[in-house]
């Protein structure tokens, strides 16, 4: 959800956007990973090699990508599930506590959204506005409860890289 969120995002934004989600033998709670390519020209392939931007949730996903990404690119660390320290030295990392969060908001199924916040309050890859316009089309007006629950999230991840933690 969180790739699709900001792929529609883009769109909304006016960008160029291909998203290219794969998924592993379970969806909740198996591995899971997206690529969305966003440029202001056409795209010519979905396979990003060299991301500026990944988001790992997990251990696995920093050992799996973290070499990935282009010198000066960013990545953002889900700093509750990852306990080594990125080797890198040529990319900016940012560190956030995003199950805690969730659990202060008392409802830790946020996580993503408060890591797509994070993402969004990072970089200039899309608006909040985009972000927050994107999760009503996509998650409906009949699960409002959810609707507040994932704005929250997302306002939750942008204020804790704006605050500068």
């Amino acid at each position: 959800m969180m790739g699709y969120l900001l792929a529609v995002a883009a769109m909304r934004d006016g960008m160029h956007v291909t998203y290219l989600p794969s998924y592993g033998a379970e969806v909740r709670g198996g591995t899971a990973n997206c690529t969305v390519s966003i440029s202001d020209e056409e795209i010519a392939s979905p396979v990003a090699s060299f991301p500026d931007y990944v988001i790992a949730m997990n251990q696995p996903s920093l050992i799996r990508y973290e070499g990935q990404i282009k010198a000066k690119g960013k990545l953002l660390l889900n700093s509750d599930l990852v306990d080594i320290e990125p080797g890198r030295k040529d990319i900016d990392v940012f560190t956030i506590p995003a199950n805690t969060i969730a659990r202060k908001l008392r409802n830790e199924k946020i996580v993503n959204m408060i890591m797509l916040g994070a993402l969004a309050g990072a970089t200039n890859i899309t608006r909040i506005d985009s972000l927050m316009s994107a999760l009503t089309e996509v998650v409906k007006a009949k699960k409002a409860k959810l609707m507040a629950l994932n704005r929250k999230g997302l306002e939750s991840g942008v204020a804790y890289i704006l605050k500068g933690a």
